[in-house]
This record gives structure tokens, sequence and C-alpha cells, in this order.
């Protein structure tokens, strides 16, 4: 099965990393990928664009069947099982999964205004507000993981956690500091060495120093 899938992906990436992570889950080791460096990627190549026309990573195909940007889980059966049984576990997942799209959503207006912006056009009170947004969205997680004891949804590991757990050890990486937010430093130290997130853990991280854009939130 894994022989039929093709992966085309960037280091550092929380949307490729979420891919990995799922692929090791299910036990699909092996299959075809490539990373693509920052200028290759920046220029296009048109293997990207045959996987997904709008030119954006992660791509993803198997067999003739191209899937990007959909949370897909074929192999329900194989591997870690992502999704509950039970509906009201099932309804926390899913919850938990489309929130996260709102954590990611301010981490990307925060870094983007901070490094894409060119700083004669920046302005600090932009900056403020949306560190002043990530800090009150960050505190409503902190609130979900205070009355968990392992995952995101529960008990068990699941589709919820595939898709949170990257932007929080992004969140760590670039400074976030673990004092200020106890149970989110607990989650991630619990689950920063289970076997598919340490056999997928960015390359590009390992490679340069932990930094300090998240030390304001």
């Amino acid at each position: 099965m894994a022989k039929d899938m093709t992966l085309l992906w960037a280091s550092g990436s929380v949307p490729c990393w979420r891919v990995m992570i799922m692929l090791e889950e299910k036990q699909l080791q092996g299959y075809n990928h490539r990373q693509l460096s920052i200028e290759e990627f920046m220029n296009k190549p048109q293997e990207l664009f045959d996987i997904n026309q709008r030119g954006q990573l992660p791509s993803f195909k198997h067999g003739n069947i191209i899937v990007n940007e959909s949370y897909g889980n074929q192999y329900k059966s194989q591997g870690t099982k992502l999704i509950p049984d039970f509906p009201d576990a099932q309804a926390l997942m899913y919850q938990r999964m489309f929130e996260a799209v709102t954590l990611h959503q301010k981490i990307a207006d925060l870094v983007v205004y901070k490094y894409f912006v060119p700083e004669g056009e920046r302005h600090d009170s932009a900056v403020q507000r949306k560190i002043e947004a990530l800090t009150a969205e960050l505190k409503l997680w902190e609130g979900y993981l205070k009355i968990t004891d392992c995952c995101l949804a529960g008990q068990e590991f699941t589709l919820a956690d595939v898709l949170f757990f990257p932007l929080i050890a992004f969140l760590f990486h670039f400074g976030l500091s673990s004092e200020r937010y106890p149970a989110l430093a607990k989650y991630y130290n619990s689950l920063k060495d289970r076997p598919s997130i340490k056999a997928t853990w960015p390359p590009y991280w390992q490679k340069i120093p932990e930094m300090d854009t998240m030390k304001p939130i």
C-alpha cells in the first residue's frame, strides 16, 4: 500500500508534519516522498502542480487518488485507531480538530506579520493585537488540557492530537513559556517522544537553535 503513496513535503511545516505523523501511526512507512527546499518550493516545480494545483505543501497522492488539505482516514483498522468508537468521544475529537484551525490561524497571523511584512510597514500596535489574540487563544487551550490526563480528546491519541501537537511543538520550539502554560507543556512533554512524532521530527528544527518569537505570549 505505502509503495503507491507519494508525499511532497517541507521540513518545519506543521501541515506536512501532520501527514507524516498520520502515516506513521497507520504503519504506512516506506511511502515515496521528497523534501522540497525553500528554494524549490518558491520556484514551484511542475511535479508539485501535478499533484496540487494550488502549488502548496503537503501534496499527497495515493495511486490515482489525490488527497490534499483533507482529514481523510482510509485505513481505520490498521495501526493506531485514531477515531473513537463512542459518539461523545468522536464529537469532542472533531470539535478540537476544527478549533485547532483557529489556533493555527492566530499563530500564522503573528508569524507572518513579524517576519514577512517589511519592518518599515509594521506597527507595534498591530503586533500587540496579534500577541493578545494568540495569548487569549492559548489560555483557552490551557484550560482544555487542565481537565485531561493524556491526550486532547480523552485518554487515547486521536486525529485531534495529530493536528494539534505540531502546533504546540512549533510554539515551544519558538520560545513559548512552559511556566505560563504548564498544561500545554505537560501535553507537549508527554507526546514528544511518541514513536510517530519522534520519527518525523522536522529535520530543520534539529539544525537550528530554539528561538524566542513566542516569548511575549
